[in-house]
């Protein structure tokens, strides 16, 4: 199976990059980057969701249903207009909340001082490929026939694909989710994302 940030090298997932950089008003080489550095941070965050029982069970029913990979047929609609359906941005803050949840203004700090991009930028493309992802990743539980966190977790391993950069970033926001934030945590995060990320 190749790996999630593949996506990003074709056509599909250059719609996508064209589609976010025009809604954010970025430059395309800025957005790839951020968008490469989102897509593993969110997969991370499912991985730990899919360790919870309670949370697993909540993921899989959501594989099954609105998040089964029929987004991915609709990435021209979505990416192609030179804005984003509001829909999707408004679906991804509330896979956001379920998937982060009071750490998502954590995560969008961290994004956007590593990437150069503003805090409201951070967050908005995190909120666009919170929906790419999930369908994504329903599209691999349906093919595989995923019906147990652990097939769930081995599928989120294999779609990040072992390579080195994204194994980083996955670790990363695990530790953000982990982390018990003492009032200097976006520091914290951003000292730790230099180490992850050898910057």
């Amino acid at each position: 199976m190749s790996g999630i940030l593949d996506l990003l090298q074709g056509p599909m997932g250059q719609m996508i990059i064209e589609g976010a950089s025009s809604q954010l008003g970025q430059d395309t080489g800025k957005t790839q980057s951020a968008m490469s550095a989102a897509i593993p941070m969110l997969m991370g965050a499912l991985k730990k969701n899919a360790t919870n029982p309670d949370a697993a069970s909540g993921l899989l029913e959501a594989l099954t249903g609105k998040h089964d990979g029929s987004i991915l047929d609709k990435v021209s609609d979505i990416f192609g207009g030179g804005y984003v359906n509001e829909d999707v941005v408004e679906d991804g803050d509330k896979i956001l909340g379920h998937v982060l949840g009071e750490k998502k203004e954590v995560v969008a700090a961290a994004l956007s001082k590593q990437n150069g991009i503003d805090m409201g930028s951070a967050m908005d493309l995190l909120k666009m490929a919170a929906p790419i992802v999930m369908g994504m990743l329903g599209k691999q539980a349906k093919e595989k026939q995923v019906s147990n966190p652990t097939d769930l977790t081995n599928i989120i391993g294999d779609m990040l694909g072992g390579n080195k950069e994204t194994e980083q970033h996955s670790s990363f926001i695990e530790q953000i989710l982990d982390a018990d934030g003492d009032g200097s945590i976006v520091d914290d995060l951003f000292n730790m994302g230099k180490k992850f990320f050898g910057r």
